[in-house]
């Protein structure tokens, strides 16, 4: 049973945008699967599944094994293991790094394409990130918050 609902899993994480538990949940009894949050959450773990931008500022699970997913998460894991904290001024965004890991960090947010960036200078331990407007430096802020929690 549980390895037929994890194959489930990958199938609906794969043919749409989930971007909850609760949301997996729903899918899953749908599918005639007698699914709780905490199930499905023990299933995320062991099926290694990342959360990865969706492009439109949502972030959705995805399977690591799969290109997107390992590309994703990969970017993901680089932000969250170098980022320290990161502020605005006006059209810049600056994010502080790891001692070291300003160019990954910024190579992963090239990687990601956000729509708000324009491109990215890094430092050893500063990024900043140019975006066309106040606006959509906030909105690159939010992203990259959604992004951070766990």
């Amino acid at each position: 049973m549980k390895k037929r609902r994890q194959e489930k899993i990958i199938e609906i994480i794969e043919s749409r945008a989930v971007g909850t538990q609760e949301e997996l949940a729903e899918y899953l009894r749908e599918a005639g699967f007698d699914a709780t949050q905490a199930t499905v959450s023990r299933d995320i773990r062991e099926l290694k599944l990342s959360k990865v931008s969706d492009g439109t500022g949502r972030q959705k699970y995805a399977v690591m094994g799969s290109e997107e997913g390992s590309v994703g998460a990969r970017y993901v894991r680089v932000l969250k293991e170098g980022f320290n904290f990161m502020d605005m001024a006006q059209n810049l965004v600056v994010i502080r790094t790891v001692s070291g890991m300003a160019m990954a960090v910024a190579a992963a947010l090239d990687a990601m394409k956000f729509s708000e960036v324009l491109g990215c200078i890094a430092g050893d331990d500063t990024i900043m990130v140019a975006c066309r407007t106040v606006e959509e430096a906030g909105q690159l802020i939010r992203k990259i918050q959604e992004m951070l929690e766990p």
